[in-house]
């Protein structure tokens, strides 16, 4: 695992369309300065889960506005942010990466 995103927060959230997980991610990316970690297909329905990272004012400034953004046009299934990650979490979120 790389050590790129050692010590920052983690926001997770997942919609019910992947297109709609791509409009919001933009959203997101555009309105703080957060680095898109990943988006993950998810193979049981067509929805999508994006993991954002930067500092906890970032990823929750950028949360917000991919949540509002989402909600006309999806379904959102989940969101979180993880302020402070362990390495455990760290691992974790890395090892789903891709899969």
């Amino acid at each position: 695992m790389g050590n790129e995103y050692n010590g920052m927060a983690i926001g997770v959230f997942e919609l019910d369309s992947e297109c709609a997980c791509f409009v919001a991610l933009d959203a997101a990316a555009k309105a703080a300065s957060v680095k898109i970690q990943s988006v993950e297909r998810n193979r049981l329905k067509s929805g999508a889960c994006v993991k954002m990272r930067g500092s906890i004012a970032d990823v929750k400034a950028a949360m917000d506005v991919a949540l509002a953004t989402a909600a006309p046009i999806s379904k959102v299934y989940a969101h979180t942010i993880i302020a402070a990650p362990s390495e455990g979490t760290e691992v974790a979120a890395a090892m789903t990466i891709n899969k």
